[in-house]
């Protein structure tokens, strides 16, 4: 039977609520956080069912970016609907709120409480009201690794370094969805990275370094590396050492060629580096490989 009306107990779900006391005594001990601070944190995957109705208002800003399905969300007489890759933040109001999960399509969320004696400042100052609704932005990695961030934190233990160390990130959080990265150098980003593998398929039988394939591009080797691997999941080097081992393996297969000569191929100039690299990333030894490629082939 389906549960209605669900407020929490996802399957895969995450979440920490801070203690009033915690709070209260972070904001006496580190006056210079008072601005704004955690006060919950959670993710929510496939939230079906997922309704929460908040009669008083809610002294918290709330953060709830959609990743995947839908949502919606009624705060006063406003009434807006939240798509994947939207993010809205509720203003600390006095408003009836209410938001859930689309009952065909339900949400995977998320979300973070903030609040602090400023907070009607801040809202103002950047122009978060209840009229504000959903913002649309590409997939924001950033804002999600730092969520990430901020979870591990407080996982770790609610202690004044890890408070501390997670409200840090919780600026930087929210500045990933005020301002995100601009669209025309996600783009750049494609492009410069669709280049370099298509250089490395080309280079496949030479050496070549990171800071040779940054340099092309114009970039430190850190910033490549790390939108490189954004975009692939692994390193520049790991990813080219994968596309020399599926040329060996192209080799292997098609042409009578020796081991030795396979190597040199690819641009290894020792036979037995080759083999061993060859053995981490196939799980069995060239000569292996060439023989049971053959007896398929037969």
């Amino acid at each position: 039977m389906e549960t209605y009306n669900r407020t929490d107990g996802f399957e895969g779900e995450k979440m920490i609520s801070l203690p009033g006391e915690i709070c209260d005594s972070f904001c006496k001990s580190t006056p210079a956080f008072n601005q704004f601070y955690i006060t919950h944190i959670g993710y929510f995957p496939h939230a079906r069912s997922h309704y929460i109705r908040r009669s008083n208002g809610c002294r918290d800003n709330i953060l709830i970016y959609c990743l995947h399905g839908k949502g919606y969300c009624e705060i006063g007489e406003y009434r807006f609907d939240i798509l994947p890759n939207q993010y809205l933040i509720l203003p600390a109001t006095s408003d009836v709120v209410t938001y859930g999960a689309d009952s065909d399509e339900p949400w995977t969320i998320y979300w973070v409480h903030f609040t602090g004696p400023d907070i009607a400042a801040f809202n103002q100052s950047l122009g978060i009201g209840v009229h504000r609704g959903p913002v649309s932005l590409p997939l924001n990695n950033r804002g999600l690794s730092v969520w990430e961030e901020m979870y591990q934190c407080l996982t770790n233990g609610l202690n004044i370094d890890n408070l501390r160390h997670a409200n840090l990130c919780l600026h930087h959080f929210i500045a990933s969805f005020l301002y995100p990265e601009p669209a025309s150098q996600q783009k750049d980003d494609r492009d410069h990275i669709e280049e370099t593998i298509h250089y490395m398929e080309n280079m496949v039988d030479s050496r070549i370094t990171v800071e040779t394939l940054a340099a092309r591009l114009q970039l430190s080797s850190s910033h490549f590396s790390a939108i490189f691997r954004k975009a692939t999941g692994m390193p520049p080097m790991d990813y080219f050492i994968q596309l020399k081992m599926q040329k060996a393996c192209q080799l292997l297969y098609s042409d009578n060629m020796k081991v030795k000569e396979v190597a040199e191929a690819i641009g290894y100039e020792d036979p037995f580096y080759f083999s061993r690299q060859f053995k981490k990333h196939m799980k069995v030894s060239p000569l292996l490989y060439k023989e049971a490629t053959k007896s398929i082939s037969a």
